[in-house]
């Protein structure tokens, strides 16, 4: 019988439409999460209902901060494939609370490389982000570009796991894919990010506040073309490049069995945008406050997916518009509104 797959995060966002997609493909899958409550706990318990009408789905609640936890679930389970998708999220909220991203992103994360290390894992994906580009701004983003100026601890810990992956790449000759994503969107998302601020706002007359003075750019890339990309990177597992020139400064490059992906669409949209084509799906109009940047923020995000392209043979393609329109749909739905 084919090893399950481990989907860490799995109540989280993405998790639960990777889990699903994994879960239609005929795989199984074991799904972890601590369902803290960073937003409201009955969403992330929808999404595990969700998945536990398929048999094949198997969960387990567990803080990845749990080394003992954490030992005795490889040991259970014998994963040949990880997504370890576990994160504390946000970048505002990290200016905050940074010490929750530090027990989740970097105690939980070197838990799960533990695991796969010891347990002969034959590949890790985890998810990094776009915000580790921090103060680039070199446009578009390439995993070839510098990113160790991080302007939040959010960002900061991504880098780390980046850092951290690629040690045990080299030493211990796991082979770990490293997914940069770029502000992810559409249905069951998480009710911190902007879609769900704004549509929120809109829909009850309340004002929307938009930093930077409105002209905020970001790369959004659809959920299904986020969990597509991801899932296809399954079986392409990095091997060590024996021609690698220790002398070269391509932070992409490695004689690990190593990589790193951009997953986003290449077309960066003012936030502007965004809330005007929210309008014409809800039929409100917003009310819009402009404010300066936030400690933080970056003002744009623009993914250069080359490297992706390459290896999968297709991009994120979903159009900001059918994004809109399918996220709008899911929330008067699941909302009753």
């Amino acid at each position: 019988m084919t090893p399950p797959i481990l989907v860490t995060g799995a109540a989280g966002f993405i998790g639960f439409h990777l889990s699903a997609k994994l879960l239609a493909s005929g795989r199984r899958v074991v799904g972890v999460d601590n369902l803290n409550d960073y937003y409201d706990v009955r969403l992330k318990q929808a999404r595990v209902e969700t998945l536990q009408r398929d048999p094949a789905f198997h969960f387990e609640r567990l803080d990845l901060a749990d080394n003992g936890g954490v030992a005795r679930l490889f040991e259970t389970h014998r994963f040949d494939r990880v997504f370890n998708l576990a994160a504390q999220a946000g970048v505002r909220y990290s200016l905050q609370h940074p010490h929750a991203y530090v027990n989740s992103n970097i105690t939980g994360f070197l838990n799960i490389l533990e695991g796969c290390r010891h347990h002969g894992v034959g590949h890790l994906l985890y998810a990094s982000s776009s915000s580790v580009y921090g103060a680039n701004t070199r446009m578009p983003f390439s995993v070839h570009d510098d990113v160790d100026h991080p302007l939040s601890m959010y960002a900061a810990t991504k880098r780390a796991n980046e850092l951290m992956a690629h040690s045990y790449a080299h030493l211990f000759g796991v082979p770990c894919t490293g997914l940069r994503f770029f502000t992810v969107y559409g249905p069951f998302g998480r009710p911190d990010m902007s879609l769900f601020i704004f549509t929120k706002a809109i829909l009850e007359g309340r004002p929307i506040d938009l930093f930077n003075y409105g002209r905020h750019q970001r790369d959004f890339t659809y959920i299904d073309d986020i969990v597509a990309a991801t899932a296809g990177l399954i079986d392409c597992i990095p091997e060590r490049n024996a021609a690698w020139d220790p002398r070269a400064t391509d932070p992409a490059a490695s004689s690990a069995p190593f990589k790193l992906y951009n997953v986003g669409t290449h077309r960066p949209v003012e936030l502007t945008t965004v809330i005007e084509l929210l309008e014409r799906e809800l039929g409100r109009k917003a009310e819009i406050r402009l404010l300066p940047m936030q400690p933080g923020d970056v003002e744009a995000t623009y993914a250069d997916v080359a490297e992706l392209y390459d290896a999968v043979g297709s991009v994120p393609e979903t159009s900001i518009e059918e994004g809109i329109r399918r996220f709008v749909a899911w929330y008067r739905e699941f909302h009753g509104v």
